[in-house]
């Protein structure tokens, strides 16, 4: 059934050669679709071209300066073509890596897809990583060449990649830096590695054939962080992955061909890859691409945005919604978002408080929220609400059911399966296309990671329930799950009990460890304004736990503090938390986004 299945999908794109077998190996090794060969960059370009769309907008970008420009599938096949052309011309061949560290701006769109038309590897890295980041992903991949800009705009400030990138490439494998030159600010340039873009470009002829890449031929390498150790670089396939975005894109979000898309996340996380990048590609959709933060200049920079351009699926994540909330939905006003169609939520569990406001507010009580789990190595969704569902199939908090014959199952410490109801860890039992070829240059660590914990299953390393209707409900990390006198808790079911405080914007659980219950935990709060009553808060936080899950999650110390340690997905690195109060080595800080945060916790702390 599983072949028959994702067969059908597969043939949903364009192949130069069809497969020879649908799947073939075993765990966690499996092949699909072996023997096919296809392009990627030809599914989200060429073939909409060839089946007359090429006059259709691509791209709309928006920028937090009031620049905007658009793109047809017409513009997006020259800029592609001229750039891979150019690449090749420098000498990079199939198989090569080449690092990509870019602003949100549409350059970085042609050059993941130049990248990949010439089978060449493409390993973006997030525009806020530091040098050091950097440079440990430039070593890791061995790559010769990076693309990058002179400078990233954020919150009206600029800052300087071209020298971030100066300092991560002294002494790498580094040969030939690509620099798009976005600004009249001067940057240093080397004549004899640097190459400016628009030169590179002008020079370069106008069509570069597709490199027919088999399916299992690596597309892509992203790095993730661990809860310790370096971060470990996922690597996607090309076939398989394609295949799985494309089918999971469309099952959640319905038909979007003649629709505005728009996902915020940044392409330099895997939402980025899948849904910013291939999927809507793939689809011929139109989809917006946005440089800058969702309050800068003010708060209502989204809402501008969606009423501008007619957005019908906006895809965010809980964090920012949050962050909405607590600026006030005054920002709302006046806006008409009537397009929406569907709404989205990636990146972390959504409280159902949350969804509610979302659901209302923007919404307007009529757009269903696709909530969706699912991780850098498992390509694309795995558990998420079905465009069919309709509202009325939703429970707030939940993402529902697993997609396309997923085998999601909860279970004990021994890996038996869990009664519904009860809490345990969340495995895959099967196989899917989008899964991880494995980790760039360690696959012992792949194999120990993901697919140790319990025998032929993928550990997703996160702790769910299932109700009695069959709903999944993610409650966070399990390596953050509470194991408190023997008791479970999982940590986004305290938070979530939290936040329901009318002061709380935010709330995260840092465990400790305990000579007598074996562990406790620690809150750390962000207020919506500053109050000079905490002690209130504080208690009404306690009352609040102990109603909602019981005298075991009264907290040790409740800290106030201004923001959170977070991903720029939105994820809270609760592990920095914990640490920090245990004045230990904070690890690896590579994804975190708000470095800043940290030095406001310890001063709390102290």
């Amino acid at each position: 059934m599983s072949d028959k299945f994702w067969s059908n999908e597969a043939k949903k794109l364009d192949w130069f050669k069809e497969w020879d077998k649908v799947s073939s190996g075993e765990k966690p090794y499996v092949k699909w679709f072996v023997g096919g060969e296809l392009n990627a960059s030809y599914q989200c370009v060429d073939r909409h071209v060839k089946n007359g769309l090429g006059e259709k907008i691509a791209l709309y970008w928006e920028s937090e300066s009031g620049e905007s420009q658009s793109f047809t599938y017409n513009d997006l096949y020259i800029h592609v073509n001229k750039l891979a052309s150019g690449l090749k011309n420098l000498g990079v061949k199939k198989g090569d890596v080449v690092v990509l560290y870019m602003p949100m701006i549409p350059q970085a769109i042609f050059s993941i897809l130049a990248v990949a038309r010439i089978g060449a590897i493409h390993n973006v890295v997030f525009s806020a990583f530091s040098y050091k980041s950097l440079k440990d992903r430039i070593i890791d991949t061995n790559a010769k060449f990076i693309i990058t800009a002179d400078f990233v705009l954020r919150r009206g400030k600029y800052t300087d990649l071209k020298f971030i990138v100066d300092l991560a490439a002294h002494e790498t494998s580094i040969e030939k830096v690509i620099l798009i030159k976005r600004t009249d600010k001067p940057v240093a340039i080397d004549n004899k590695k640097d190459i400016l873009y628009e030169d590179l470009i002008s020079k370069s002829e106008g069509y570069c054939e597709p490199e027919h890449m088999e399916s299992s031929d690596p597309l892509f390498i992203l790095y993730t962080s661990g809860t310790t150790g370096k971060p470990k670089g996922i690597v996607h396939s090309t076939g398989g992955y394609l295949t799985y975005v494309n089918s999971t894109f469309e099952s959640a979000f319905g038909k979007v061909k003649d629709e505005i898309y728009w996902c915020t996340a940044d392409i330099g996380w895997v939402t980025g890859h899948s849904y910013v990048v291939y999927a809507p590609l793939m689809s011929g959709t139109t989809m917006i691409l946005h440089e800058g933060a969702p309050d800068y200049p003010d708060p209502s920079t989204w809402w501008k945005i969606i009423q501008k351009y007619k957005v019908s699926v906006f895809y965010t994540s809980p964090t920012a919604i949050r962050m909405l909330i607590k600026l006030g939905q005054e920002w709302l006003s006046g806006f008409d978002l009537s397009s929406l169609r569907v709404l989205g939520s990636v990146g972390e569990a959504i409280n159902p408080d949350v969804w509610q406001w979302f659901f209302e507010h923007v919404g307007n009580k009529k757009c269903p929220i696709i909530d969706t789990w699912w991780q850098t190595e498992t390509g694309g969704f795995m558990i998420s609400p079905k465009r069919e569902y309709g509202i009325e199939k939703l429970k707030p908090g939940s993402a529902t059911f697993p997609l396309n014959i997923i085998d999601a199952q909860i279970v004990d410490e021994h890996g038996l399966p869990l009664p519904d109801g009860y809490k345990g860890y969340l495995v895959i039992k099967n196989c899917w296309p989008g899964l991880t070829l494995g980790i760039w240059g360690d696959n012992k660590r792949y194999e120990e990671t993901y697919w140790s914990k319990f025998k032929d299953c993928y550990y997703a390393g996160d702790f769910a329930i299932k109700d009695k209707d069959g709903y999944f409900w993610i409650l966070g990390r399990s390596d953050e799950t509470l194991n408190i006198a023997g008791h479970r808790i999982g940590t986004a079911e305290i938070e979530n009990a939290v936040i329901k405080n009318h002061m709380v914007a935010e709330a995260a659980v840092a465990a400790v460890p305990d000579k007598i219950k074996g562990q406790d935990f620690a809150l750390f709060v962000v207020l919506k304004t500053q109050s000079e009553n905490t002690d209130i808060i504080k208690t009404e936080i306690i009352n609040t736990l102990k109603i909602e899950i019981g005298a075991l999650a009264k907290p040790g110390k409740i800290y106030f503090v201004d923001s959170l340690p977070k991903t720029r997905s939105g994820k809270i690195i609760r592990r920095v938390l914990s640490n920090l109060l245990q004045k230990q080595d904070i690890g690896d800080l590579s994804t975190l986004e708000n470095i800043s945060a940290i030095e406001n916790i310890k001063s709390v702390i102290r």
